[in-house]
């Protein structure tokens, strides 16, 4: 059986440039169904590669947004929030051949479009191991913890370069060019899709030559706060350091475990 596993977040989506794009309001429904038509895209690259069984995570904000009677029904849908791994959880429910990244954005502080490295208005840096990380990576290492390579991503170009840097070989399925924060050039959705399903059928049948992302522990994480006052919280939890009034510092003995003070520890700023 091959299983192919796909994290889906909304910002990378062609024709998605704005924030009044990514919660409800008048322009939400759209973008909505731009994110799932894209996934099916990824879905029927997979199929066309000989997957057996699609596991498809919605990763964005409330990880209520992709259109379950709109996605293709030889996909499984995890919906909803929290979950015990946020953005890519189910990797943990058995063997995959890759995991599939799609409709990514770049980490805080790239000149990509709505990047951002999980919370826009908290989190200005996230060092693991003293590499600075965005989503991508952070998501791509704990893929990694249990066994599986990401092998393709798509998003703009700037994410697609994050991820060729930390994730040699991974396939990338580039469907706009960043111009600015909320400026891009982009391909048609229907040429975005095209790309990103022939990408995604190659991405599978490449998967194993791919590697996954694996970080010696135990794993030394820095976070960095936008401003004092969310550090704060945080600086309270045993094991956690103050490193400077926006700084945080956490050794955990596994990836999961510090990605779970990650998670809490942005929840509390």
């Amino acid at each position: 059986m091959t299983r192919v596993y796909i994290s889906a977040d909304l910002e990378g989506v062609s024709g998605v440039v704005h924030g009044s794009q990514l919660n409800e309001g008048t322009e939400y429904e759209a973008a909505r169904r731009l994110m799932t038509e894209e996934v099916n895209a990824a879905i029927a690259g997979a199929l066309d590669a000989g997957a057996s069984e699609i596991v498809v995570n919605d990763s964005h904000g409330s990880m209520r947004n992709l259109l379950p009677d709109r996605l293709n029904p030889a996909a499984l849908l995890i919906t909803g929030t929290p979950k015990p791994l946020s953005m890519v959880e189910g990797v943990q429910d058995g063997e995959y051949r890759c995991a599939m990244f799609v409709g990514y954005h770049a980490g805080m502080g790239c000149l990509g479009v709505l990047s951002h490295t999980y919370s826009g208005s908290r989190v200005r840096n996230v060092k693991v191991n003293g590499i600075n990380m965005g989503e991508t990576g952070i998501n791509a290492a704990v893929a990694g913890a249990f066994n599986i390579p990401v092998a393709l991503i798509t998003g703009d170009d700037r994410v697609c370069a994050e991820a060729s840097e930390l994730l040699p070989g991974i396939i990338t399925a580039d469907v706009k060019q960043a111009r600015g924060r909320y400026v891009a050039r982009g391909l048609h959705p229907e040429k975005a899709r095209e790309l990103i399903r022939k990408q995604a059928k190659l991405a599978v049948e490449r998967a194993g030559e791919m590697e996954p992302l694996r970080l010696s522990e135990p794993v030394a994480l820095e976070l960095e706060f936008l401003n004092s006052g969310q550090a704060e919280g945080g600086a309270l939890l045993p094991g956690v350091r103050m490193l400077n009034p926006t700084t945080l510092e956490f050794r955990g003995d596994s990836l999961l475990q510090a990605f779970a003070m990650l998670r809490a520890l942005i929840n509390l700023g």
